[in-house]
Order: structure tokens, then C-alpha cells, then sequence
């Protein structure tokens, strides 16, 4: 089977389903916008030093993903089984930002990102998330979604600014404070 199929060169793809819609559908757009999040996170996995234990968490992240990204790819008029999400994934979530902010120390002012390349990939992350999260908002404007994805997201975003303020912790790396100009 070649990888190439051509039924895309005219601007139109298939959802999981069979029905052929344009590339710029915001539903395309939502599960395309996942992908390239969950692309960030591979990147992310392969910087990070052994130091710091949060790869196999980014993996699952990763596979929640998926199961994301294959809710958003199915033609809404068909009743196709697609893996879901439950209250745990995104309690792994909060857990883990818990132990975070047990750890790193409070936040007194907004902070630049950056300060190391995980960092930055960290905030990319983050900021993926949050434009993830307004692409899937967008769709359930048009379309019935399980508001669970939504939320999974939104606590995600969070999840790698947090995750931003450990890797600096971990790395020894001052976090960078934004002030403004007086």
C-alpha cells in the first residue's frame, strides 16, 4: 500500500467514515491542530534528560491524543466506536500539576518562556494546546462534542505551563519574570 493516495489533490479529505469534506474544515483543523500538538510532545520527549521523569506521562498524553484526534476525525452523521476519555486521564493531569506546585516555587508574576530548550518546547506545548483548544471550541459551535475533549485540553495547556516551571526548576534554570514597563 503506497502512503500517497491523490484523493487529496483537489482540497478535499475523508473522515473517519467515509465522508469527504474540504482540508480547511474546522474539523481538519481541530484534529490537524491535535497532530501537530501531539508532534510538539514527541520533541519535547526527545530533549528531555533522563533528570526529569516525566516522559512516561508525555506518552500517555501522546496516546490521549490519539483517541482525540480519531473522536474529531469521524464523520459525526455515522455512529462509529472511537475510543474515548474518561475522568481519570485528565485527574492524571491535575495530579501531576499538583506535585508540580508542591515543588517548584509560587508564582509571583508572569514568566517569559524560555531560559533552555525544553523550556521553550514546554511553552510551544502549551501554546499549541491552547490554539487546539479554541480549534475544538470552534467546532462544537457547528458540531456535538464531547465536552470531555474540551476539558482535557484546557487542563492540558495547563499542564505544560506547569510542566515549563519544572523542567526550569529541574534544569536550575532561572524562570525569566515578566515586568512591565512603569
Amino acid at each position: 500500500m503506497k502512503i500517497y493516495t491523490k484523493t487529496g489533490d483537489k482540497g478535499m479529505t475523508s473522515l473517519y467514515g467515509g465522508k469527504r469534506v474540504s482540508k480547511d474544515d474546522i474539523r481538519i483543523e481541530a484534529y490537524g491542530t491535535v497532530d501537530e500538538l501531539n508532534a510538539h510532545i514527541g520533541h519535547l520527549i526527545s530533549v528531555l534528560p533522563s533528570s526529569i521523569d516525566e516522559k512516561p506521562l508525555l506518552l500517555e498524553i501522546q496516546k490521549r491524543l490519539f483517541t482525540i484526534g480519531s473522536n474529531l476525525a469521524s464523520d459525526p452523521e455515522k455512529e462509529i466506536p472511537v475510543p474515548d476519555l474518561v475522568e481519570d486521564d485528565i485527574q492524571l493531569l491535575e495530579n501531576a500539576m499538583d506535585n508540580i506546585d508542591a515543588i517548584v516555587d509560587p508564582l509571583k508574576t508572569f514568566v517569559l518562556p524560555g531560559g533552555s530548550t525544553e523550556n521553550s518546547i514546554a511553552h510551544l506545548c502549551r501554546t499549541v494546546s491552547r490554539r487546539a483548544e479554541r480549534r475544538i471550541i470552534s467546532l462544537s459551535n457547528e458540531a456535538e462534542i464531547d465536552e470531555i475533549l474540551i476539558r482535557y485540553v484546557n487542563r492540558l495547556s495547563d499542564y505544560f505551563f506547569m510542566l515549563g516551571r519544572y523542567i526550569a526548576y529541574s534544569l536550575g534554570d532561572k524562570e525569566i519574570p515578566w515586568l512591565p514597563r512603569k
